[in-house]
Formats: C-alpha cells, structure tokens, sequence
C-alpha cells in the first residue's frame, strides 16, 4: 500500500522590512530617546493674573494719565528676553549646559544655543562656537515670568533698594542685568555649579521712554527711590 504523506505546515509570513520596529540603541538611533517634544508649548489653562490686572485697571489709568483717546495707544508689553552669556564654554561645555538647563527651569520654556557669529583669535574664539543662551517669552509665559521675577525673585536680591530706571533705550525698552541666578526660587543651590548673571530685556509698544516707565510702575515695577504699586 502507498504511504499517505501528511500535508506540510504552512509557515507564518514573514514581517516586511517596512513594518518592523527599530531597536533603540543601534545605528543612528543610538543615544535617541523616544521622547516626543512639543515644538511650541501651550501654557496653563486660564488667563494670568498680572493680564487681567492690566486690561481691568492699568489701561484706564494709563489713558487718564497721558490723555489717551484711542485704546489702542495704550502701551502694553510684547515679549520678555532672557540672555545668558557663557565665554569659558569653548573650555568647559558642562558651563553652558548648565545655564541652559538652569533658563529652562527659570522660564518654563527650552532656551535656544546662541553661536558665535565671527572668530576672534583673542579670545580663542571661533565662528559658529557656543557661547551663550536666550529665551524670547511672550503671551501668558511672558506675564507669569513678570509676575514672579517682580513678586519673588527680587525680593530675595541682597540689599535691595530698587531697579534702576535709566536702563531705557529711548523707544520704550528696558534692559537690566541680573548679577546672580540664584534670586530665582526654582534653582537648586546644591546643584548649581557656577554662578552667573543675565540679562532680561522687556519689550513693549510704547515708542517713549516715559510712557514704558508708567505701564512698568502700573504693573508694580519696583524702582529705585520709589514705593511699588501694589497690585491687586
């Protein structure tokens, strides 16, 4: 009698290349986390207090001060920017890292790298190096840094006795440079492994010096030989 032959078992198919899953750790991948980041952040649900305190008290006393008749002539804030400066980070990267690391736990923003734009052999400088870092802040993350800077970090200034107010660019700018980071309540001072100062620019429509000065007086700007608004 002639042997039956018993069917073969099919094999299962074979994954193709396109829906295989990479391994993390090989090739160009290695070192890549599969972290997704948000290119552009959302802030916190809601509107922040400092606003709201500007668009229900600050416009109207600012219009009756100076005789503003249109609403749009009222000054109000653009952006806040922070700028750190790192030359000794062509000598020791670590520094610059951690400034980075320290303006993103200031500002709750990722702080971009600012590279050298020309070479300067004094300096052992070379065009595209790092040296230093910046965040622009603006919409509610610009108003929440102002309310913080103005109400806690400030006040934890050693022999405080107000911001200067000549710092002013004439088109209604403000720049003044902070001497320690450590005034900022997020940082660590365990973790901190050099100290160093910034420079905050704030940023408005208001084109004269005297008109910036008000909307900053108004939003409790605390300046030298001057008693703070208290903001409500």
């Amino acid at each position: 009698m002639a042997e039956t032959k018993e069917p073969k078992e099919q094999k299962a198919p074979k994954e193709s290349k396109e829906a295989k899953t990479p391994r993390a750790g090989k090739g160009k991948d290695k070192g890549q986390s599969n972290l997704q980041l948000d290119p552009s952040p959302k802030s916190v649900e809601g509107t922040p207090r400092l606003k709201t305190y500007y668009e229900q008290t600050v416009r109207d006393r600012l219009m009756k001060q100076f005789g503003l008749t249109n609403p749009h002539q009222v000054p109000r804030m653009v952006k806040i920017v922070l700028n750190v400066g790192m030359g000794e980070a062509n000598k020791n990267p670590k520094l610059l890292d951690a400034a980075v690391e320290e303006l993103a736990l200031i500002t709750g923003q990722k702080p971009v790298v600012r590279k050298a734009k020309k070479a300067i052999a004094n300096f052992g400088l070379r065009a595209g190096m790092p040296v230093g870092a910046s965040v622009t802040l603006r919409s509610a993350r610009m108003w929440e840094f102002l309310d913080r800077f103005v109400n806690v970090a400030v006040p934890r200034v050693r022999d405080f006795r107000g911001l200067p107010d000549k710092c002013f660019d004439g088109r209604g700018n403000l720049t003044i440079g902070i001497k320690e980071q450590m005034i900022f309540p997020e940082i660590d001072f365990d973790k901190v492994e050099k100290i160093h100062g910034m420079d905050i620019t704030v940023v408005t429509t208001a084109g004269r010096d005297d008109l910036a000065k008000a909307l900053l007086r108004e939003l409790g700007w605390p300046f030298r030989g001057e008693l703070p608004v208290k903001v409500a």
